[in-house]
């Protein structure tokens, strides 16, 4: 698989993702539904505090990455729905050094509620290898 990053402006950089990728010669295609703030029974975590739930659902993304032997290099598109976008900003810079790098694209949506009350983040991504 090669990846070729599109970017036609720089103000994007300072927050962690990119315009679009550009995907050639993939082998694999990992569609995933969208991975919140839950315990391996389904049960919400971390009820009030946007950065634990943020940081919860990446390692919910990183457990279906790598149970289709992926990581998180290979997302090329997260889509990113909150309850609160201002506390979703500010929580993604205090878990951005776990993003950096991934150059994924992304797409914010303000939302009323997800799944359950409790749940403030859910993160929908594609994966290619």
């Amino acid at each position: 698989m090669e990846r070729r990053v599109i970017n036609p402006w720089k103000w994007q950089d300072n927050l962690g993702f990119v315009q679009a990728n550009e995907v050639t010669d993939a082998r694999r295609l990992l569609i995933c539904s969208g991975q919140t703030s839950v315990d391996e029974n389904g049960a919400p975590m971390h009820a009030g505090d946007m950065a634990a739930q943020f940081n919860k659902a990446i390692d919910n993304v990183e457990t279906v990455l790598k149970a289709a032997g992926m990581d998180l290099t290979n997302i090329v598109k997260i889509t990113v729905y909150t309850t609160d976008v201002d506390a979703f900003i500010g929580a993604s810079m205090a878990n951005q050094a776990r993003i950096a790098g991934m150059k994924f694209a992304s797409t914010l949506i303000g939302v009323t509620r997800l799944a359950f009350p409790a749940l403030m983040v859910e993160l929908e991504v594609t994966a290619v290898a």
